[in-house]
């Protein structure tokens, strides 16, 4: 298990835009190799394309509000030699060209890579119908594909990297709104790899995303309680780190997952799936359960929806009091 000690004043920490990341990462693969284009929706501002388009105008192409056409030109251009990056809202992105992820980039495994902005409840004002909830779970059962969800600006900029630099379909899903930096420029990365960022024996939490933070909050206060947290940083939800997972189940002998997605097939599914046929222990999950977002501002939301350290605490207690009554 790789274990990070990132040292956070989680009372003090400054907030950046994810997107932010994934605009200068974007740019920084694009001047490592020139076979990297990117293309566009008629949204390239908001999810700080624009960024690429600036400084590579003639690798942009903005194909206007149509998602499959984008798609089957990423398709085509992948197989004429260069990488493009295809960047939409997830819930347009992973949902209305489904189909030519499907049949044509993931079934012919080409080198086509998906920034799925605006991702989770956090969207806030935009309400249901932009809010992706469940895009990792329609992106992570589809074979060849990889799926990376970074907690934080440095990790999306890194995952947008490796991206650049891994062959095969991958999709990167980021929000909209500024969230806590727990990492640094020198915090490691690799897809495929999940870290400890804190060391604890009672109970671990796999996180992802902004959820990442939240959960270190909620072991800080449980940490005032005497309960021993471990948390674990699953940026990548496919290929999902078995290793660490079953590490930190052995060492604990109780999970609890945190997510911004719907219960059904998320990260938690991933992790509850893996631990189910190896090493089961009791599981609490923390997410969306069963319902469609609504408008509101994001913290308002996050709390509505049971998304932040409070319901993890409770999440742990609960799955603590479950592995103090089991027989083994």
């Amino acid at each position: 298990m790789l274990k990070v000690n990132t040292k956070i004043d989680l009372h003090n920490v400054e907030y950046k835009l994810t997107r932010q990341g994934y605009g200068e990462g974007l740019v920084e693969a694009g001047h490592k190799n020139d076979n990297v284009v990117a293309l566009g929706a008629d949204i390239t501002s908001s999810v700080k394309v624009d960024m690429f388009r600036d400084a590579f105008p003639d690798r942009f192409f903005n194909l206007g509000i149509a998602e499959q056409n984008q798609m089957g030109v990423a398709a085509g251009l992948s197989l004429a030699g260069k990488i493009p990056f295809v960047t939409n809202y997830g819930v347009f992105l992973a949902g209305r060209a489904w189909d030519q992820i499907r049949t044509t980039v993931c079934y012919g495994n080409l080198n086509v890579k998906l920034g799925g902005a605006h991702g989770g409840i956090s969207v806030g004002p935009d309400g249901a119908t932009h809010q992706a909830l469940e895009e990792i779970s329609t992106m992570r059962c589809l074979p060849n594909m990889k799926v990376v969800v970074p907690a934080d600006y440095y990790e999306t900029k890194k995952a947008t990297l490796a991206a650049a630099e891994t062959y095969g379909p991958i999709y990167i899903r980021f929000g909209r709104e500024k969230v806590p930096v727990i990492t640094n420029e020198d915090t490691p990365f690799e897809i495929g790899k999940a870290y400890c960022l804190r060391d604890g024996s009672d109970v671990a939490i796999i996180a992802c995303g902004v959820m990442v933070y939240e959960s270190l909050v909620a072991a800080e206060k449980l940490a005032e309680e005497g309960i021993s947290v471990m948390v674990i940083n699953n940026h990548t939800i496919k290929p999902l780190d078995k290793g660490t997972i079953l590490e930190a189940a052995q060492k604990t002998g109780a999970v609890v997952t945190a997510e911004e997605h719907q219960l059904a097939g998320g990260m938690g599914s991933a992790v509850v799936e893996a631990l189910a046929q190896e090493h089961p222990v009791p599981v609490k999950m923390v997410g969306i359960n069963d319902r469609f977002g609504e408008s509101g501002d994001a913290d308002t939301l996050m709390k509505a929806f049971g998304l932040t350290s409070d319901s993890i605490v409770k999440a742990v207690k609960d799955v603590l009091s479950i592995k103090s009554n089991r027989f083994y």
